[in-house]
């Protein structure tokens, strides 16, 4: 994996755009990070994943997946290491991180279903005296 090459998985998903932070090639979401690219490193990516997908992937391929330091890493802020991070797993690495800012890709009424579901359309609630 090289750094263009992440770069265009990166850029491949719906409405992510390349922008910069901190001097670092990031890539956004509803103007959110959820990928960056040079820190520590040219040699190093980041992907925003929860501390549970972090720890996941950091079981499956130490060698390529490492927490970030600090609270950053605590709070799922992934490292990548390029050179030998699998394609198919930055893949699914980043399409996590970025449906943790997006939501699913797939399903775009998402946040409606959740607003509407559990309520029943009986009225208010009886109690009784």
């Amino acid at each position: 994996m090289t750094p263009k090459q992440f770069a265009k998985l990166a850029l491949s998903l719906p409405e992510a755009v390349e922008s910069a932070h901190m001097g670092h090639p990031d890539f956004r979401v509803k103007g959110k990070i959820f990928a960056s690219l040079g820190a520590p490193d040219d040699q190093w990516a980041m992907v925003k994943l929860s501390p549970e997908q972090q720890a996941s992937f950091v079981a499956t391929d130490a060698a390529a997946f490492q927490p970030c330091n600090g609270a950053w890493g605590r709070g799922g802020c992934t490292n990548v290491r390029l050179k030998s991070a699998p394609r198919e797993l930055v893949r699914a690495a980043q399409q996590l991180a970025y449906e943790n800012i997006a939501g699913p890709a797939t399903d775009s009424n998402s946040k409606s279903q959740r607003a509407t579901r559990g309520k029943s359309n009986r009225g208010p609630r009886q109690t009784k005296p």
